[in-house]
């Protein structure tokens, strides 16, 4: 099944695979501490930290795992983040998330939101599961704000990675 929104728009966006040349566009959201703030077992060395998750996406890519895509302004096409559809294990069952990574520049405008909203759409016109998910720290407010923004509701509340989190969900 294809999870990746690959030349799917939304109102301002536009999406695509994440490539390595995009590896100097997306540092910024290492080299500022809020974007990793929740996270624990984030390397803080915002080079390695960058270069950590670009090898994940690919894994994930050549795994069909789903994957992050790079959000870009339709206008002016410059790449403001990532959003997608990703296979995770939460407490033993196989789940369909949508993350999102928003660059520190272009939070508050609303695009977290946007981009999650078509991947819910996305999701729901390619039958891709009965519900999805977004695993959000639980200290994470605005996070949280974005996915209750996209209809999902508090599931649960449980560790994933070392992390207490809350698990959004959605009926599909």
């Amino acid at each position: 099944m294809n999870l990746l929104l690959e030349g799917e728009k939304s109102k301002r966006l536009t999406f695509r695979k994440i490539t390595p040349s995009d590896f100097d566009s997306w540092l910024p959201f290492y080299k500022d501490p809020t974007s990793t703030q929740f996270w624990e077992g984030i390397e803080k060395d915002p080079k390695i930290a960058c270069k950590n998750h670009f090898e994940g996406v690919f894994r994930r890519y050549n795994n069909s795992l789903g994957g992050m895509n790079a959000l870009l302004e339709k206008e002016s096409l410059e790449f403001i983040g990532m959003c997608g559809l990703l296979v995770q294990t939460v407490d033993a069952v196989k789940e369909i998330e949508i993350g999102y990574s928003i660059l520190p520049k272009y939070r508050k405008l609303g695009y977290a939101t946007e981009a999650a909203k078509k991947c819910k759409e996305f999701a729901i016109s390619n039958k891709i599961s009965d519900s999805i998910i977004s695993i959000i720290h639980i200290n994470n407010i605005p996070s949280q704000k974005v996915a209750i923004a996209n209809g999902m509701f508090l599931d649960k509340t449980t560790t994933y990675k070392n992390n207490p989190v809350h698990i959004y969900r959605i009926k599909l």
